[in-house]
């Protein structure tokens, strides 16, 4: 339209910034983005949704200990509400890699809080820092960002906890289900498949029969640990910095400020968050986050275990392994006309490869002289992003990987039984009857003249042919325990 501005002027202490018309945050926000051009990749969304929840609480505790007005805290209550259902995050410009301990993200999240009250009560944006709207007649003024939407709170001790509150929630609502589900299907193959007897295979050469079960039992065992794991994660998340303000000691909160929003968040999420046992550990140190990001690598390697061994079993179709069939989800070559390849497995492993880079990524940012200095850690958006990252990829890795890999798998039992026979080390079961040297012997000879262990046996006249028919059985060599 014709005269319509597009900018409005804002202030912070530093002065006046030009902030777009229509943004819900104000100056603070716009100096952090315009400082911080790096990388084009915003905090995740999922930090945002957190402060939410967080500033939630925080407001209502806040009303509850007398703090703050009935009015303001419903206007924040209602504000914050909103970004943790997963809206305004447009509004949440700032890069990953800005200040250290967040502060831009937390003064964005209180800008947007106090400006969307503005809006809700129909006063123009940016004008929380002065607005009579909220009925206040002791102070006539408005929500503040900093006076009141972050009243009792630092960014030292919010952006960690929105850390912890974003990953735990992500982990219970998306990484265990999804590593549930995963669980099931390969417990589901594992029964199916426990009758089909195939080679076993150490150091990529033949070893001693198997089952098909078997194997897939470990997978199966391999994610229920997974499951452990990200519960162990969770936990290790559940204690909030939250009530420490600047450097853990609680300066211009509420003693009980802490602990009341740890009650509300775990009330509000269903997560069992408490307040941190020390502050001065919660917010010097990210160990919580080292450690959950530590059980979400030994995850990825687990998947990426799987993984590769479900396309090494499939590999083929006619001159590869092809103990499995997988199912075809796109045309493999532009050049080969009819390949399929394995791109769930390949995809599945290329998660797990990232997530250990994210791994590395946040140890450096905890190592002491790196981000954990004296009494805060500086690399904690860089962190989050890593972490928040981990949990998304293995929930949908594991997800993708269920639905279009592990449902889908069929054994090809005829290929299984042929690779068996053929196997040298079908003589493993002849040692304890004629001997370590003279099995091996069996082996060799059976390897120079193109034939089967039981072929060899048999001319040699090793043994009866009843007595390597019951030794030779490769059902019977699956089963010594």
């Amino acid at each position: 339209m014709t005269g319509e501005t597009t900018t409005r002027i804002e202030k912070d202490t530093m002065g006046e910034m030009t902030v777009p018309a229509n943004a819900l945050y104000g100056a603070s926000t716009q100096r952090a983005v315009e400082n911080f051009p790096i990388s084009g990749r915003t905090v995740p969304n999922a930090i945002f949704y957190a402060f939410g929840h967080l500033k939630a609480c925080c407001a209502a505790v806040n009303r509850d200990l007398g703090r703050l007005n009935d009015a303001r805290a419903d206007a924040i209550v209602q504000a914050a509400g909103e970004i943790g259902q997963g809206k305004h995050h447009e509004h949440f410009p700032v890069d990953i890699f800005q200040t250290g301990s967040g502060t831009s993200t937390n003064m964005n999240a209180n800008e947007v809080i106090a400006n969307l009250i503005c809006v809700a009560n129909g006063a123009p944006i940016g004008s929380s820092k002065n607005a009579d709207y909220i009925g206040d007649a002791e102070t006539g003024r408005g929500v503040h960002p900093n006076d009141h939407v972050n009243m009792g709170q630092s960014s030292n001790d919010t952006f960690p906890t929105a850390i912890h509150i974003a990953a735990a929630y992500d982990i219970k609502n998306h990484l265990e289900p999804a590593l549930e589900k995963l669980a099931q299907a390969l417990e589901t193959k594992a029964k199916a498949w426990d009758g089909i007897v195939k080679i076993g295979r150490t150091h990529l050469q033949d070893a001693t029969p198997i089952r098909l079960g078997q194997e897939f039992s470990g997978y199966a065992q391999q994610m229920r640990h997974a499951e452990r794991r990200a519960h162990q994660a969770l936990e290790a998340l559940c204690e909030l910095p939250i009530g420490g303000t600047a450097v853990g000691t609680g300066i211009n909160t509420h003693p009980e400020f802490g602990r009341r929003v740890a009650d509300a968040l775990a009330e509000r999420l269903d997560i069992p968050f408490e307040e941190a046992h020390n502050h001065f550990e919660a917010q010097h140190a990210k160990d919580a986050v080292v450690e959950a990001s530590g059980h979400l690598k030994t995850i990825a390697i687990s998947l990426s275990k799987i993984a590769n061994d479900v396309r090494w079993l499939g590999s083929g179709p006619r001159c590869g392994i092809g103990e499995l069939k997988l199912q075809a989800t796109q045309p493999g070559s532009s050049i080969m006309p009819g390949k399929v390849n394995p791109v769930m497995c390949e995809m599945a492993v290329q998660v797990a490869c990232q997530v250990m880079g994210n791994d590395a990524a946040i140890n450096f940012g905890a190592f002491g002289g790196v981000g954990s200095i004296l009494d805060l850690n500086v690399a904690m958006p860089m962190m989050a992003d890593n972490l928040i990252e981990s949990i998304h990829l293995l929930a949908r890795a594991c997800d993708v990987f269920t639905d279009k890999c592990i449902e889908g798998l069929e054994p090809d039992a005829k290929r299984c039984e042929e690779l068996i026979e053929g196997s040298l080390a079908m003589c493993t079961s002849l040692v304890p009857v004629i001997g370590y040297d003279k099995s091996a012997a069996i082996a060799k000879k059976a390897y120079a003249e193109g034939k089967t262990v039981r072929q060899v046996a048999i001319e040699d006249g090793v043994l009866s042919a009843e007595q390597l028919n019951d030794l030779l059985d490769p059902e019977s060599m699956t089963r010594a325990h």
